[in-house]
């Protein structure tokens, strides 16, 4: 469908500069421009095939074809319509920086993140990593970077809130299977409380392979497992998309984790809870936040440490990797994470 939406508005793209050409107005540059956006958009709705393939023809539609549209414009009315023509240049401009950004820099700029929380209920310091959302497709040189990040600060105890490999393609798959499994032994990925994976929303039935002979141990179904000090309860892909979730109380310091935040809009008793999924919106809009989170936490909760009250508190990822598939493979204001979360006793 690709290859249709672009050839289709390439032909648009040349028609309406062709208008452009013979008028040589700036109101002939708006319109005409006007006139392809709105061709694009409802084009993209005619030949979607879901609603990541939509945001994906979208992109297409402004980082490529607005792009020659507004170049295009400014070179046109260069000589006619001089200060028209630098406002469409500099539109232009903005298009390709933002372009450049979102496709080429943010996906693969990592930031590692620190959190520090206090509780009455530990006597001895936690580090936690929290790597959501692998999510990719090629176990490269980022991916390595990413879990030697992990490995580098010495955890007590790593998370892995789910979405591990995104490729439909089944004996691609095994082999990205295979991949990630060296990458995980080679690097030794372990922690003293144990490294701790949950199932996300983009792995199938079987994903447990995936951390078979590692340091990693899934936790396919809602489990709950005493460690030093605290507990800890993993749920299961389900529940973590429960608003209902109750959650009891545990002596102790008390962790859930989840692919899904919106099991936070339950009711939860424990101390720390821990979430992916929603990358944080992947796209944010300046002043707007995320657009889009694929969830039905507020907004504001799409990432970063939310106070939940009752000495509870909600952290939820950005994620390491982002979508694949039918997606456009972009960031915007919105680069990917690993987070530190550390728990000092309070006394």
């Amino acid at each position: 469908m690709d290859w249709l939406f672009n050839g289709a508005l390439l032909i648009a793209d040349v028609v309406a500069l062709a208008v452009i050409s013979r008028r040589r107005d700036l109101s002939t540059g708006v319109f005409a421009g006007a006139a392809v956006l709105l061709f694009a958009f409802v084009l993209a709705f005619v030949l979607q095939i879901g609603p990541f393939h939509l945001l994906r023809l979208f992109a297409w539609g402004l980082f490529v074809h607005g792009f020659v549209m507004l170049a295009g414009t400014a070179w046109i009315l260069r000589a006619t319509q001089r200060r028209g023509a630098l406002l469409f240049l500099a539109a232009a401009l903005v298009v390709a920086v933002v372009a450049v950004d979102a496709f080429v820099v943010e996906p693969h700029w990592l930031e590692i993140e620190e959190v520090r929380l206090q509780s009455d209920e530990l006597t001895e310091p936690l580090t936690i990593a929290v790597v959501a959302d692998l999510q990719t497709d090629r176990i490269g040189d980022y991916e390595r970077r990413a879990l030697a990040a992990v490995m580098a600060r010495e955890p007590d105890l790593i998370l892995l809130p789910g979405d591990f490999i995104h490729e439909n393609d089944a004996s691609r798959r095994l082999q990205l299977t295979a991949e990630l499994r060296a990458l995980l032994d080679e690097l030794d990925f372990s922690a003293p409380q144990g490294a701790w994976a949950v199932r996300g929303n983009v792995d199938p039935k079987g994903w447990e392979r995936i951390f078979e002979g590692t340091g990693v141990a899934p936790m396919p179904f809602t489990t709950h497992v005493v460690l030093d000090g605290f507990t800890l309860s993993g749920l299961s892909l389900e529940d973590s998309f429960d608003t209902g979730l109750t959650t009891n109380a545990e002596d102790g310091f008390h962790i859930v984790f989840g692919h899904a935040p919106d099991f936070a809009l339950g009711d939860s008793r424990a101390d720390l809870l821990i979430a992916g999924h929603t990358h944080g919106g992947q796209v944010r809009l300046p002043l707007f936040g995320p657009p889009i989170t694929f969830s039905r936490v507020p907004r504001g909760w799409a990432a970063g440490v939310i106070d939940l009250g009752d000495d509870r508190t909600l952290v939820v990822s950005r994620g390491v990797g982002m979508e694949r598939h039918n997606a456009p493979r972009m960031r915007f204001l919105c680069r990917p994470q690993i987070v530190f979360v550390e728990v000092v006793p309070a006394r």
